[in-house]
């Protein structure tokens, strides 16, 4: 059986930049066990599988999985496999589509050369004391800005958010594995568990997402559920009607800019984020 599969990089403003993805076409005769032998053979950070597809209504559903193990929701696997979708697959290159993922429908539109999701609601977990931080961290006590909480924020996936006082304690971040995995276990609600550091200032946003894939801390370029996550807590803790660029991977040579355009009233979040696609490869897969 041969799959037809795409290479793209997603949240990148030019190619080589931003978050890595493959998406493979036609893969309704796979099993989960195959999905995921492919995923981790081609060990991106997630790849996805289009199981089912309707052209003429514009829709599709897709699995998605990193090299360990599916996920529910993941920002840049939906943002990157509906540009190919819109702009690869579909005849009629549509600018609205709607991909159904685990956790449920999400719209996408095309703006241009951005591609914008509409997250789901979000979940407020726990908030935590920086003390537990010092622990696994070289970060200091005063490394942590005292404008907003640190906590747990989930739209599909969990993320724990921590604002950072400056953006030197972001760039020289070290972490231990072992502690940080301890910590992670405790404390966290669900089972995606990662760190999501932030600093804003001026109205420029840093991130750095952190977490743990077989037993090996790794750093990912650009993380659209956690950048769902950031913008609600933004959103709660911040202002209430946000539109900013989300700086992420300039630490690891992959320079990702992720779009915010957010609104929160009532107790009702609408959550968008966008980004720029580039097309990289097609080719086809041998199972």
């Amino acid at each position: 059986m041969k799959l037809p599969f795409y290479i793209v990089d997603v949240f990148a403003e030019e190619k080589y930049a931003g978050n890595q993805l493959a998406v493979f076409e036609n893969a309704h005769n796979l099993t989960t066990e195959q999905m995921q032998a492919i995923a981790s053979e081609i060990n991106f950070a997630e790849s996805t599988f289009i199981t089912q597809l309707d052209a003429e209504n514009n829709t599709a559903e897709i699995r998605i999985f990193t090299p360990e193990f599916e996920m529910k929701f993941a920002g840049h696997p939906i943002i990157g496999t509906s540009w190919v979708l819109m702009n690869r697959i579909y005849s009629t290159n549509p600018n609205n589509i709607n991909l159904s993922v685990p956790v449920g429908t999400i719209p996408v539109s095309q703006e241009g050369d951005l591609v914008w999701l509409q997250s789901a609601q979000p979940e407020f977990f726990d908030t935590f004391q920086p003390e537990g931080f010092l622990e696994f961290s070289n970060l200091k006590r005063t490394d942590f800005s005292t404008d907003f909480p640190i906590q747990e924020v989930s739209t599909g996936s969990a993320f724990v958010m921590v604002p950072l006082q400056n953006k030197e304690a972001l760039a020289h971040l070290e972490l231990n594995t072992a502690k940080m995995n301890e910590w992670l276990h405790l404390n966290c609600k669900t089972n995606f568990r990662a760190l999501y550091f932030f600093y804003l200032e001026d109205g420029n946003l840093f991130s750095r997402m952190l977490y743990l894939e077989n037993n090996q801390l790794k750093e990912d370029a650009a993380t659209g559920s956690a950048s769902t996550c950031l913008q609600a807590f933004l959103l709660k803790y911040y202002q209430s009607d946000l539109q900013i660029i989300n700086q992420q991977g300039d630490y690891i040579g992959r320079p990702s800019r992720i779009y915010f355009d957010g609104k929160w009233s009532q107790d009702h979040f609408e959550i968008k984020i966008g980004g720029k696609t580039q097309f990289i490869a097609k080719g086809e897969w041998e199972v």
